[in-house]
């Protein structure tokens, strides 16, 4: 593990950025095909009301998830500067801590989903005809909501130790089984949405359960041990500060999700929740490679910070935001080229297709601008200065879309909400470019 952790002040920026970005990167484009399988086979054996249910109780399950990226991100952030400063008892000890938080609080919020599933799912947009099958495949996704907590801490610590190749299993393990069991749930068994939902399910536990086997008999050095897990309030406030940036980035999505559900069904029914369904699904495939970057970014970022290596970690954010733009404008060009085969794969439904050909594209509009805003909140991030990363966290999705989806159907109905998505992405990287600029000379 030393090996491995060394590098980061050692090796060259750029192959570091491309050893760290390429194995993130593949594991967020396999979660992503997952996700698109599992629409598609939604779509083509459920229905359209299939993708709407699936549109609603996604950003549940993934802000009661987000809790265990959040412990992860927070805790990567203090190992990574901790090893880079050759300080390992308290990477150790902050790993401990780490698990005890994961655990307990994604138990908690679990209890409370099962509890209020109904209120819950109103909450989010789910009425109508979708607010039955909503229930049923929310009960069934909760099952796995731990394990996936649980897979997304660890997949931060295991980068922050130097096993990026190890992390990105830990995201294409349950993207394979979910692949394999949703053409036998769904299909052969004929079990609808619900097939979908254990599908899910079962590949969370398979993500924490390879997770479980590289911390007790893989490379890990971060090992179960009595004296780690004590808890330390000074490190469970500090992975919780930092932490915070994150879970207020996923709160706030969830935030977007209950206002733009709602603003979607109040202007378009059902079918526009199917709609902004499909161009989630998109929206997360396309902007994989940028998100791999960006993750591969945190660890060089946050052990050269901490072994004061500045020219370093300047060169990391040059060439993080060159790289990210441009595979960011590729991206955008492809979207607009081939935006109607794209929609054809999710589904033959004719209304839908026509439907969505024209949201997506003005949703897309400033998919090139993206990787200011990812990059400029991970870097503050890295560095351990959680109240700069959380406003940029927050920038797109709390100051700029939240409002804009509310105000702009006012003026142009349906269409403004899609328009709403360019205008936030454009003034989200205006405020982290002016961040990135103020407070480093990498600009």
């Amino acid at each position: 593990m030393e090996k491995n952790n060394h590098a980061f002040g050692h090796s060259p920026i750029g192959k570091l950025l491309v050893q760290q970005a390429v194995p993130a990167a593949v594991g967020i484009l396999v979660l992503s095909i997952y996700g698109i399988v599992d629409t598609i086979f939604v779509g083509r054996f459920v229905g359209s009301l299939g993708i709407a249910t699936i549109t609603v109780v996604l950003p549940i399950t993934f802000l009661i998830s987000s809790i265990g990226m959040s412990i992860g991100v927070g805790g990567a952030s203090i190992i990574s500067r901790a090893f880079g400063d050759n300080n390992n008892s308290r990477a150790f000890a902050t790993f401990g801590n780490q698990i005890g938080m994961t655990l307990t609080l994604a138990l908690f919020f679990v209890g409370l989903g099962y509890a209020f599933s109904e209120e819950i799912l109103k909450l989010f947009g789910g009425k109508g005809e979708v607010l039955e099958p909503a229930k049923n495949y929310f009960t069934i996704i909760l099952i796995g909501i731990p394990f996936l907590a649980w897979a997304m801490m660890s997949n931060n610590v295991i980068r922050a130790e130097g096993y990026p190749k190890v992390a990105m299993y830990t995201l294409i393990v349950p993207a394979v089984f979910n692949i394999i069991l949703d053409p036998i749930f769904i299909v052969w068994m004929d079990m609808g949405l619900e097939g979908a939902a254990w599908a899910t399910s079962i590949s969370y536990v398979a993500s924490a359960a390879y997770t479980l086997w590289f911390f007790m008999f893989g490379k890990s050095t971060m090992k179960f041990k009595a004296d780690w897990l004590r808890p330390d309030l000074s490190i469970a406030r500090e992975i919780s500060a930092l932490g915070a940036v994150t879970l207020a980035r996923q709160g706030t999505v969830s935030i977007l999700a209950i206002v733009l559900n709602n603003e979607l069904f109040s202007y378009g029914g059902e079918m526009a929740l199917s709609v902004y369904g499909v161009i989630n699904r998109i929206m997360m495939f396309a902007n994989f490679p940028v998100l791999g970057i960006t993750q591969g970014f945190v660890p060089i970022a946050g052990y050269n910070y901490g072994a004061r290596f500045s020219e370093r970690v300047h060169l990391a954010i040059r060439l993080a935001l060159r790289s990210s733009s441009l595979i960011a404008l590729v991206i955008f060009v492809l979207i607009m080229s081939f935006t109607g085969p794209l929609i054809q794969i999710f589904t033959e439904d004719e209304v839908l297709i026509l439907e969505t050909i024209p949201a997506m594209r003005k949703a897309f509009l400033a998919t090139p601008l993206l990787a200011f805003s990812l990059i400029g909140s991970a870097y503050f991030q890295a560095i351990g200065k959680p109240k700069s990363a959380l406003l940029l966290a927050l920038s797109k999705q709390g100051i700029f879309l939240v409002p804009l989806v509310i105000l702009m159907p006012m003026l142009f109905g349906l269409e403004g909400i899609w328009y709403a998505f360019p205008l936030a992405d454009t003034g989200a990287a205006a405020i982290s470019y002016l961040y990135l600029k103020k407070g480093t000379d990498a600009l």
